[in-house]
This record gives C-alpha cells, sequence and structure tokens, in this order.
C-alpha cells in the first residue's frame, strides 16, 4: 500500500474553519481540492443517518438528549449551533451536496452511548449513498472491529478503515492491531497524528496496510503526517493542509 499524493479529507467539514458537522462546512469544504469530507453519523429512533459526533445532540445543536431518541423528522427543526439558520444535516444531505463533485464521503459510523452498535444501521448508512449511486466512492470508518467488518462484507465501497484510540494502540502493540486488521482483512488502519511514529508506519507498510490519521490540524502536525506518507490526512483545517502540501 501507499500512494506518492497524501489525500485530504477535511475533517467534521473542517471544523476550524466553520461549525462542525454542518451544512456550511460541507458546502464550503466541496469547494476545496479535498479528495475527501468527513463525518460522523449516529442513528435517530427511526434509523436514519443523522449527522452529529456526539451521542447526544446538546454540545452541537440546539437541541438537548440521545440522538437516537428523536424521530427523523424533528432533525429539521434543530440547528447547528454557531450555524443557526441551518438545521442539523442528515447522511442524505452530505452525499447530495458530494454527488458529481468528484469527493468521496468519509463516513465514520458511530456506536450509540453504551458503547454499542445501533441494530441493523450499516445497511441504512449504505442504502443512502445506493441511492445516490455513490457506495463507490464513499469509505466507511470506525472505531468498532465488527461495525467496520459489516461494512467490508456488504462490498462496493471504495475502502474501509479501522480506527483505533492511542489507549487500544498501546494495549494491542503493533503486531496485535496489525493481527487484528489482517484476521477481519481490513485495508487500512487509522490513528491519531500524534499516535504514529515512523517505526509504527514502517511496520503497518510492511503488514500491506494502508494508513490514515487524524489530529493533523496545525503546520508542524500536518508536515509530520506528510513526511511519513500516510494515505488520508484528516485534517481540521483543510485549507493549511492543501497549501502545505503543495
Amino acid at each position: 500500500m501507499g500512494t506518492s499524493r497524501t489525500a485530504i479529507a477535511s475533517h467534521r467539514g473542517g471544523s476550524f474553519l466553520w461549525p462542525e458537522n454542518s451544512l456550511t462546512a460541507f458546502r464550503e469544504s466541496s469547494r476545496l481540492g479535498v479528495e475527501q469530507v468527513e463525518c460522523d453519523v449516529h442513528a435517530s429512533a427511526d434509523g436514519d443517518p443523522v449527522i452529529m459526533h456526539d451521542a447526544t445532540l446538546d454540545r452541537m445543536s440546539d437541541g438537548i438528549g440521545p440522538v437516537d431518541a428523536l424521530p427523523t423528522a424533528a432533525f429539521a427543526g434543530l440547528r447547528v449551533r454557531g450555524c443557526e439558520a441551518r438545521r442539523v444535516p442528515m447522511l442524505d444531505d452530505l452525499i447530495g451536496i458530494l454527488h458529481g463533485a468528484g469527493i468521496a464521503p468519509r463516513i465514520e459510523i458511530k456506536s450509540d452511548r453504551q458503547g454499542r452498535a445501533y441494530p441493523g444501521f450499516v445497511p441504512r448508512v449504505l442504502d443512502a449513498l445506493d441511492r445516490k449511486g455513490m457506495r463507490r466512492d464513499a469509505w466507511i470508518i470506525s472505531f468498532a472491529a465488527p461495525t467496520v467488518a459489516e461494512a467490508a462484507a456488504a462490498g462496493g465501497l471504495a475502502g474501509v478503515a479501522w480506527l483505533l484510540d492511542d489507549r487500544s494502540w498501546r494495549a494491542l502493540g503493533v503486531r496485535g492491531a496489525v493481527a487484528v486488521a489482517q484476521g477481519y482483512g481490513f485495508p487500512e488502519i487509522g490513528l491519531h497524528e500524534a499516535t504514529l511514529d515512523a517505526e509504527g508506519c514502517a511496520a503497518l507498510r510492511a503488514a500491506g496496510l494502508g494508513i490514515s490519521v487524524w489530529g493533523a490540524d496545525r503546520e508542524a502536525s500536518i508536515r509530520r503526517a506528510l513526511g511519513l506518507g500516510v494515505d488520508v490526512l484528516t485534517t481540521d483545517d483543510p485549507v493549511l493542509a492543501i497549501r502545505l502540501r503543495g
């Protein structure tokens, strides 16, 4: 694996520049030279994919309580904080913005408040992509290995990636992480930028795995990630990342 040119993904639509996971962020990101736009999805009470990082509404909207407690119709009346004129997006909205733009959606499928998978949720995400013929362009990513495996088994995607937080990476070690990824058949591992070093990068490459990072948001961290030659750099400042990539 490995590419000569690191792809840039706008993290939550570029949350240093615009309200995170908002329609404004996604529209602005679609006008940049990014290869991917990343978002997070939780299930509504009806099982539809709602774009929201947290399992609760409180931090990033004018709603309160769990995302999965509200029916889909209720989200039309909620607004993203810092972007009051814009409603909380559904996954369909992002797909509509990116359709025909040559930019891949990078969709992180979240778990509920208890860390459990939403029942039947992966097919609902794939259905949303299929309605616009965008499954072949999309990436599905998740910290939950079974979720990534389900998406990979469904097939037809541009790719999938298994995300590991720092604690999991250190607990497993490089060999353990590689063993899990190979056991599931995952093509890519995603890590926080600060977690990945040259030794870990070399080990993942030697195992034939792709590498993505998030958290590369300032000049020093973006330059470091680009220097490591990661496949995908997910950043809150896509404008700076594009400039530094040259």
